[in-house]
């Protein structure tokens, strides 16, 4: 998902100029919006472990795969007008609770580990895979731990800056993301030499790096706020 360029300057002088000053406040709030932005921060974040919940169940029972993945749509869907309303928030807000940049790297990071996800299930569907992978199931239940680390990181952003909670959060997220990276490692290792299927090696090679990488999108969400508590704490 890309986003315009964000509002960084805004000049008072040119502030109520005219008749323009009424429809400058309507679009421009001069007022903190921080319980907004919050607030959608972890519905995203619940957004993304609701999803990661999804993709588990699926692997684990097996039994009604389109119905599944197009569950999982729904909530990409969802997660994408999270993310559009955030943005459009910083766009009509003049005080946001941290940098923009930040605002934004965030809400995007949020939205992409969905995004994987998603694409490891429609790429299973699509691929009509006759049965999940033990290596599968093995990521999927990683990325359903690490993304309730983030949700629970997200939710703690709403209260004073723990530096300290902040750095811890993030150093599990670091280690689950490096077990994810060994299972796939492993994966690839196993499909290469156990199996001489070509389009079967192809297919779950795609699937396991859109898992790995949901994983890695989670770390990047703990990057994201470990650089806020160290600016804000």
């Amino acid at each position: 998902m890309t986003i315009g360029a964000l509002p960084t300057k805004i000049y008072v002088g040119e502030i109520g100029k005219g008749d323009n000053k009424e429809a400058f406040m309507a679009k421009f709030s001069l007022l903190p919006r921080e319980g907004r932005f919050f607030v959608l921060f972890e519905d995203s974040a619940v957004n993304a472990a609701e999803v990661a919940k999804q993709l588990q169940s699926m692997l684990y029972s097996w039994n009604n795969v389109d119905r599944d993945v197009r569950k999982i749509i729904e909530l990409e869907h969802k997660g994408d007008g999270f993310t559009h309303e955030i943005i459009a928030l910083v766009h009509r807000t003049f005080v946001t609770p941290f940098d923009r940049e930040d605002i934004a790297l965030l809400a995007h990071s949020l939205d992409d580990i969905v995004d994987y996800i998603e694409s490891a299930a429609d790429a299973m569907n699509l691929y009509k895979i006759e049965e999940p992978t033990k290596r599968a199931k093995e990521l999927s239940d990683i990325i359903v731990t690490t993304t309730e680390e983030v949700r629970c990181a997200v939710s703690e952003l709403r209260q004073h800056v723990d530096l300290k909670k902040i750095l811890k959060r993030s150093m599990e997220i670091n280690r689950l993301e490096n077990m994810a990276d060994q299972v796939y490692r492993e994966a690839l290792a196993e499909l290469f030499q156990d199996s001489k299927d070509i389009p079967y090696i192809l297919k779950w090679r795609e699937i396991y790096e859109y898992m790995e990488t949901a994983t890695d999108r989670c770390e990047d969400v703990a990057n994201v706020l470990e650089g806020v508590a160290l600016k804000y704490a």
